[in-house]
């Protein structure tokens, strides 16, 4: 409970009479002599901030909404014993080239104490195009690894169990041909799918409104995403089907409140879509997942992933009439925010990304990816990765800040920010309802053009000094200047060894049966009724290529286009 409840009535009357007494005498005389840098304090989304919190800033918080870790409505944490039984994970993103040039990236980290694993994928890969395809020339391989086939995601996983080690795929409008390919490859090395562990980001609405990468209009894609939870909550029990993906919000420009609300709004979308096709909410929400930056406002962050989970368990639970704990539970995989990453004095990236660390952990992530310190010129060395992955090492074993369930809780400044910011995500997520819901307003551009202002806003003050970035805006050396630093090489040869590796499958593959499945699939894609992953799987295990298969539903669905923004 927080200090609030140890104290009567009258003992907050007290409270605010001395402090009023001390604004009037020794604050007030000290003004005098030396007032305050700013007229106005708040947090980055705009947050007013009083210069101290006393326990009456947070009477009128119930003790209800503090609880315990483990328990409802979960803001101290997801689970009873968090760090104390088991450390978040630590799982840093790779991806590019070749899936052998990954892979060796994967081993090198697992040498290193990385304890998971996370996949980004090429832009032809998202985009649902075969590397051969004319669209994707130039991009093959070049800002994540190149997946044609089933075969891909074999030599991607070479030597990897499966069964013991979780992995994260990013990959969004292509999602469910990934996931089958994945899926295929565990069948084909004999492994349970029960035991399989890891999560697809599979999160639509997302790409329309901040990562603009898609497919299909947007309401087959959320179609496809409804499909994907569905099957994954039979076939892989322990698979998240979706990470719900506040983190590119915040990294085109939106704040903090914005990063949480608009996320809610596409998970009460989502979550209508499945229970609308008849599945009940405890049998799917326990495997939804969330990404979420830890961004630079470092108590502001903290609060969020409180507030954030409050919020989560009370839409399942209240709205969605959830009845098993582990529904309401919001799990979070964290990333430090790479839009705070600079190039000149790029070393200093190092102590942005530790403190950012910090509070997602302080704020109760489950895993995290920390930012190599030259992520702001290209794909990190191996060298920048080792450090990234030492950061959470040295949080989790040096500093001791992992034996306390939520340490902050109780502050009267940490719960009355974590209510203030609370109390905003459910005007956002009222104003979303009232506008007719999520979908429509994705159609519409109205959270496009709301991230849109946020990004404005920053960058207003990022140019006038306002928001400080050290070494860039203030405090800069004119020594100092863009570094030259050692990246990340691209490998020149990656995409004809990609086209000869497919040319060799379509030359040995019985190409009438994969015309029907893919007709059959069309058709399936006709009706709103079947679930598509079935046919999928038939598809990538006839050796089927993604571009073939995502291809099949463009002509059924069309390609999205994007509303103006004005």
């Amino acid at each position: 409970m927080s200090d609030a409840h140890l104290f009567s009535a009258s003992a907050i009357d007290a409270i605010r009479q001395s402090q009023a007494e001390w604004e009037e005498g020794a604050l007030a005389a000290f003004l005098k002599t030396r007032p305050e840098e700013k007229d106005v304090y708040e947090t980055e989304s705009g947050i007013p901030l009083k210069r101290i919190y006393t326990a009456a800033d947070v009477a009128d918080i119930p003790a209800e909404e503090l609880g315990f870790p483990g328990a409802y409505p979960f803001t101290r944490g997801v689970y009873p014993t968090m760090y104390r039984g088991r450390p978040w994970t630590i799982r840093q993103v790779a991806g590019f080239g070749n899936p052998e040039a990954t892979n060796q990236r994967y081993k090198y980290m697992i040498q290193t104490g990385q304890t998971g694993l996370s996949t980004d994928f090429d832009l032809p890969t998202l985009l649902g195009l075969d590397s051969d395809d004319p669209m994707a020339f130039g991009e093959v391989g070049r800002v994540g690894v190149a997946i044609d086939t089933m075969d891909d995601i074999d030599r991607l996983f070479d030597g990897i169990d499966l069964e013991k080690i979780s992995v994260s795929l990013t990959i969004n409008p292509s999602a469910w041909v990934v996931y089958a390919m994945f899926v295929a490859v565990a069948e084909q090395r004999g492994c349970d799918l029960a035991k399989l562990t890891g999560t697809l980001q599979a999160d639509p609405l997302k790409e329309y409104v901040a990562q603009k990468e898609w497919i299909y209009p947007v309401r087959p894609a959320v179609r496809l995403l409804r499909d994907l939870i569905m099957y994954s909550a039979r076939a892989t029990p322990k698979i998240n089907p979706v990470s719900l993906s506040g983190y590119h919000l915040s990294d085109v420009g939106g704040n903090a409140l914005q990063e949480i609300a608009f996320t809610m709004a596409f998970t009460i979308a989502y979550c209508e879509e499945v229970t609308k096709a008849g599945m009940d909410i405890d049998d799917f929400a326990p495997r939804l997942s969330f990404f979420f930056i830890s961004h630079q406002d470092f108590f502001e962050q903290i609060c969020k992933f409180r507030a954030a989970r409050r919020v989560y368990a009370k839409i399942v639970a209240e709205r969605f009439k959830a009845r098993k704990p582990e529904s309401m539970r919001l799990r979070v995989h964290v990333q430090t925010a790479a839009m705070s990453l600079t190039k000149v004095e790029h070393h200093n990236n190092l102590m942005r990304t530790a403190i950012q660390a910090l509070g997602a952990v302080l704020g109760g992530c489950q895993s995290m990816h920390t930012n190599g310190l030259d992520e702001a010129f290209a794909i990190p060395t191996e060298e920048a990765m080792k450090l990234a992955i030492r950061t959470q090492q040295i949080i989790r074993e040096e500093i001791n800040v992992t034996s306390v369930i939520d340490p902050l809780g109780g502050s009267y400044f940490i719960e009355r920010l974590t209510r203030d910011m609370e109390t905003e995500i459910w005007k956002m997520l009222d104003e979303v309802e009232e506008r007719g819901g999520a979908v429509k307003l994705v159609e519409e551009g109205w959270f496009q053009q709301k991230l849109a202002d946020s990004a404005y806003a920053t960058f207003k003050k990022i140019d006038s000094g306002e928001k400080i970035s050290v070494g860039v805006n203030r405090f800069a050396d004119e020594a100092s200047s863009t570094a030259e630093v050692h990246i990340h090489p691209y490998d020149e040869q990656c995409t004809q060894l990609q086209i000869d590796r497919l040319q060799a499958v379509r030359a040995n593959r019985d190409d009438a049966r994969i015309r029907t499945l893919l007709a059959e699939l069309a058709e399936e894609a006709r009706s709103d009724d079947t679930n598509l992953l079935p046919k999928t799987i038939e598809l990538v295990k006839a050796r089927a290529t993604l571009g073939e298969i995502c291809g099949a539903l463009r002509g059924v669905w069309g390609a999205y286009a994007e509303p103006m923004i004005v």
